[in-house]
């Protein structure tokens, strides 16, 4: 095992770490603030990936696909929080569950019908699409570092509006006393409205980063979707700090994982059992750090333990 290829898929988990959180950080605001299971969220992240592929071909610009996309999709976050999870956000939690799943069905099959099942290309922008030397023996990919930067910057950013702000702190307030915060003459569904549809735009930003590197498809926000709710139950809901210290942690073990435990197994099984074993046990890596946690930490790593 070479020294270069524990750096490498370390970068790599940081990489994914990074999309992990710009999915969660909307993910946890979301539920935190509107205390809303939003399980269309992984429709908003592949979404704002085929905006992106769009307006890139379309413009012929990558800078400017992206804003463009971006803005889109900020405007689809307001758009379906106004015409469909407004409705649901006073409702119990099953009803939320039975709804974002239903705009899951009809979203997908749209963007089937409008772009078809083939998957979509969205190029690495060639100023970003080689490798740079980071020592000597050892290159990484330009557009993953790009993402590792851009990530850290939107964390900064969101740590700045979140506790820095006016709008922050009307965030905080409404996600523990909704009716306090009404009470003092603030328009709560209003602040519901930006939360979600920033959220979403978010979301838009990490199908838009991990594009040049998946396929963009119409399914393809099932599966982070469901990573991404377990990095909010594993950081504690409505955390933002709670939700960067958790996709870290969980891009870090889920890309360890796939890449060492096949080979570590073949020390204790043989080549065959090793190879059906390894990949199982590395897709449970996550849920067993969440189970862990949970039962030391019931309210997640930095969530708002019971009165």
């Amino acid at each position: 095992m070479s020294s270069a290829l524990v750096i490498s898929q370390l970068l790599n988990g940081l990489q994914l770490g990074v999309i992990l959180f710009l999915v969660a950080a909307g993910l946890t605001l979301v539920f935190g603030v509107m205390d809303f299971i939003n399980l269309a969220h992984g429709v908003q992240y592949m979404l704002g990936a085929y905006l992106v592929a769009t307006l890139v071909a379309w413009t012929g610009h990558f800078g400017l696909g992206l804003l463009l996309g971006l803005a889109a999709a900020l405007a689809l976050g307001f758009a379906m929080e106004f015409l469909v999870f407004r409705h649901l956000t006073r409702r119990d939690h099953l009803d939320q569950v039975l709804g974002t799943f239903g705009v899951i069905l009809v979203v997908t099959e749209a963007v089937r019908m409008i772009f078809g099942p083939a998957p979509l290309a969205l190029p690495t922008p060639a100023v970003f699409s080689g490798s740079i030397a980071l020592f000597e023996g050892f290159n990484y990919p330009t557009w993953r570092l790009v993402i590792l930067a851009v990530g850290l910057g939107v964390a900064l950013l969101l740590w700045y509006l979140v506790n820095r702000t006016r709008m922050g702190m009307l965030v905080r307030a409404g996600s523990t006393h909704p009716a306090t915060v009404s009470a003092l003459g603030v328009d709560i569904d209003r602040l519901f409205l930006c939360v979600f549809a920033f959220g979403a735009m978010l979301a838009g930003l990490a199908g838009a980063m991990a594009g040049p590197l998946v396929s963009v498809e119409p399914t393809m926000g099932d599966r982070i979707v469901i990573i991404a709710f377990v990095v909010v139950v594993v950081g504690g809901t409505g955390s933002i700090k709670g939700a960067f210290v958790a996709a870290m942690l969980i891009g870090m073990v889920d890309t360890l994982g796939r890449a060492f435990v096949p080979d570590l197994l073949r020390a204790f099984l043989g080549r065959s059992a090793a190879a059906t074993a390894g990949p199982a046990l590395s897709s449970m890596l996550i849920y067993l750090l969440m189970a862990a946690v949970l039962s030391v930490r019931p309210s997640g790593l930095f969530g708002r333990r019971a009165s």
